[in-house]
């Protein structure tokens, strides 16, 4: 049988460098963090921001569908609850989170994309 030779494991390590300080070198992930920042966060603090405020500007009388589809006339408003008119004689109470949009316009909320079902 014939041995292998053993070669010692070297691990090659740049010296650190003189001239760089630490925020030169941090500069990068900086950087990724503004642009993720921008491209990310900024837009979906705003979709957020006006779904707060149409959220808050439903008023007796606005006609409505819920996230789930249900058209409706609200009758009443509360702090958490909207109650919709769906048929004569029918009232229903959803949440104020469950009420997508305005009838016959773009839903306020977009739905979720990926949901599997």
């Amino acid at each position: 049988m014939t041995e292998m030779p053993s070669v010692p494991l070297v691990l090659a390590m740049a010296p650190p460098a003189q001239g760089q300080s630490m925020l030169v070198s941090l500069l990068p992930l900086a950087l990724m963090l503004v642009i993720f920042y921008v491209i990310v966060l900024m837009p979906m603090r705003k979709r957020q921001k006006k779904v707060d405020e149409f959220r808050a500007g439903l008023k007796v009388g606005d006609k409505v569908i819920t996230t789930g589809g249900m058209f409706g006339l609200v009758t009443r408003v509360s702090d958490q609850t909207v109650q919709l008119q769906v048929a004569d004689k029918v009232k229903i109470e959803f949440s104020r989170s469950a009420i997508g949009g305005y009838q016959g316009q773009e839903p306020v909320v977009q739905p979720e994309s990926g949901s599997g079902l």
